[in-house]
């Protein structure tokens, strides 16, 4: 296992800014995706137990990218994805996500469901970010990458289940948004978080989506996942 361990690489588009305070939970207190935030994952038992999940990702190989369209997840932010928690309470998934990760959020109206303004930790960086919907500077980023989900076996799912995927709030972190563009479609054998302490969280929350929906990850992926929640 150590010798595994030691032979990956990992690669690293940006520079960690320095955490800052905010209301987050660790992934493996929150395996749901309903509660906030992307917290570090530091004690011991929490990183055995991520060690463990990790473990049970299956290996797979991806396919090629043709076929892939966004609009194959079906329309984005619905609130109509059967089976995911928040769907269904009249506000759109984007909204859902922003109000559950930000702090002192204010809503554009008595609906409550518009964000209208917060303070946000960027659970990729832990940057403290002062957000308001005139200067969005945010984007929502699937941590299962659409594209890479088409890849690895999504091109066969039915509709449905996509649009769940797309809609999952386990799957879903709002981040500054020239960091999500930094990520794009990569999955954890290319790409990490820039702040170097949530790289165990990140690698259990990718795992628990692709867990959840049965998606397999290259053998890259899982040496990089694993490799983050050891020790």
């Amino acid at each position: 296992m150590v010798a595994v361990l030691a032979g990956a690489a990992v690669i690293v588009t940006l520079t960690a800014a320095a955490p800052q305070s905010g209301t987050r939970t660790r992934p493996m207190q929150n395996p749901d995706g309903t509660r906030p935030g992307l917290a570090p994952t530091v004690d011991h038992e929490d990183r055995s137990a991520a060690f463990g999940l990790i473990w049970n990702v299956r290996l797979g190989e991806r396919a090629t990218k043709e076929g892939y369209l966004r609009g194959r997840y079906g329309p984005e932010w619905s609130d109509h994805a059967p089976g995911v928690p928040l769907s269904g309470n009249g506000c759109n998934t984007r909204d859902d996500v922003l109000a559950r990760d930000g702090e002192s959020v204010e809503y554009e109206d008595e609906s409550r469901c518009a964000v209208a303004s917060m303070r946000l930790v960027d659970a990729y960086t832990g940057e403290l970010i002062d957000w308001s919907r005139q200067h969005d500077v945010l984007q929502v980023d699937h941590v299962f990458p659409l594209s890479l989900a088409w890849r690895m076996g999504a091109s066969r799912w039915p509709d449905e289940e996509r649009l769940r995927f797309a809609n999952d709030p386990l799957n879903l972190l709002p981040v500054r948004g020239e960091v999500n563009e930094a990520k794009g479609g990569s999955g954890p054998g290319g790409w990490l978080p820039p702040w170097q302490r949530v790289r165990c969280s990140y690698s259990v929350r990718f795992a628990q989506v692709a867990l959840k929906y049965d998606l397999p990850v290259t053998r890259t992926a899982k040496i990089a996942m694993l490799r983050q929640c050891w020790g």
